[in-house]
């Protein structure tokens, strides 16, 4: 199944679902959440997750503003990984297309020739129905299938699904970070909100994110941080403030641990690109 979508923002709802998803964000800028990772994301990134991997595009706040007029558009197609029956997915042949959603546990990004080529032809699959539609969905699965222009995304893979009641408690607390990063937040608040004990939310977020709850707020802010080191002309000190770090010092290492370089010489290098 493919579809378009032309909104205000994309879904809102960490979730996960039994079928594989490609997808395409065509316009809009935000978080993206796959596994235990944590990523901006921008058009034209190329993402597919496998079964029962749960996932987030986030968009940015302004994305959430009422009267903003700020739109998000992209392309997704849902795959189950039996679309070609039990019996041709055994054959030799489709080794290939089974290590590809044998990958795709931990989520693949695709970059290079292969992602502009399957951009294209997922613009194309809009507009085609019946067994021209399916060929051209092989296509972009055989072209998938064999580059070797991709990265995986997500340290752990995900096999068990993830019911909803799991979802949505998971969820409460990650609206609740996204909406608080840039400012103090305290963890004893997120626990009475799922009516738990601090040490019991603690032992809790790491188990559903894979990292614990500082490592994951901290990841957010040098995200957020990123964004502005490369989007506007701050001072460090002032997005270092805005990112919700105490102190500039705090800021320099915390990203320095996180990017491997120094606010200062990320943004150097951005801009020499």
């Amino acid at each position: 199944m493919i579809e378009y979508l032309d909104d205000k923002h994309f879904d809102p709802v960490w979730h996960s679902h039994s079928e594989y998803q490609l997808f395409v964000p065509l316009g809009g800028t935000g978080t993206r959440f796959i596994g235990d990772s944590i990523q901006s994301f921008a058009p034209n990134e190329l993402i597919l997750t496998g079964s029962n991997l749960p996932h987030l595009w986030r968009s940015d706040e302004a994305y959430f503003d009422k009267s903003s007029r700020l739109k998000v558009r992209g392309i997704v197609i849902y795959l189950q990984e039996s679309l070609l029956g039990n019996h041709l997915m055994g054959k030799d042949e489709m080794l290939q297309l089974n290590k590809l959603f044998e990958r795709s546990a931990k989520g693949l990004f695709f970059y290079g020739p292969v992602k502009e080529e399957v951009v294209r032809r997922m613009h194309e699959l809009l507009e085609l129905k019946g067994l021209p539609a399916f060929i051209s969905l092989l296509q972009i699965l055989e072209a998938l299938a064999k580059t070797k222009d991709f990265k995986t995304i997500s340290h752990e893979a995900y096999n068990e699904p993830i019911h909803k009641a799991e979802a949505d408690r998971i969820g409460k607390v990650y609206e609740y970070i996204l909406r608080n990063y840039r400012k103090k937040i305290n963890q004893n608040e997120l626990a009475d909100l799922l009516c738990m004990t601090p040490t019991s939310f603690s032992r809790y977020f790491a188990r559903v994110s894979n990292k614990g709850f500082s490592q994951f707020v901290t990841e957010l802010r040098v995200k957020h941080a990123c964004q502005l080191l490369t989007e506007t002309g701050l001072p460090i000190s002032e997005v270092a403030k805005r990112s919700g770090f105490k102190t500039l010092s705090n800021f320099n290492k915390l990203f320095k641990d996180e990017m491997q370089k120094k606010p200062s010489d990320y943004k150097r290098e951005f801009l020499n690109i």
